[in-house]
C-alpha cells in the first residue's frame, strides 16, 4: 500500500478537511511550482473522495437510526436544538 493511502487511512474527517483547506490556501497563493501544484491537486482529489465517503457513511448511519421498529424508514430534516 502506498504511503499516501496509509496516511489517509489514519486521518479522520476533520483532519482531512483541515488538510484540504491548507491545500486550497497553498494553491491560491500562487507560490507553488507547477509540479508542486499538481501534487497538491492530486492529494486534494483523494481527500475530497475520502471526505465524501465519510459523509456518505455518516448519512447511512443516520438513516439506520431513523428506521422505526417495523423497519419503515423515515427521512426527516435534522434541526439542532438551540442550546441557549
Amino acid at each position: 500500500m502506498s504511503e499516501k493511502k496509509t496516511a489517509e487511512k489514519k486521518m479522520d474527517f476533520e483532519q482531512a478537511l483541515q488538510r484540504l483547506e491548507q491545500i486550497v490556501e497553498d494553491m491560491e497563493s500562487g507560490n507553488a511550482k507547477l509540479d508542486e501544484s499538481l501534487a497538491l491537486f492530486e492529494e486534494g482529489v483523494q481527500l475530497v473522495k475520502f471526505c465524501r465517503e465519510a459523509l456518505d457513511k455518516a448519512e447511512k448511519k443516520v438513516m439506520m437510526i431513523q428506521t422505526d421498529k417495523n423497519g419503515a424508514k423515515s427521512e426527516t430534516e435534522f434541526t439542532p436544538k438551540n442550546e441557549d
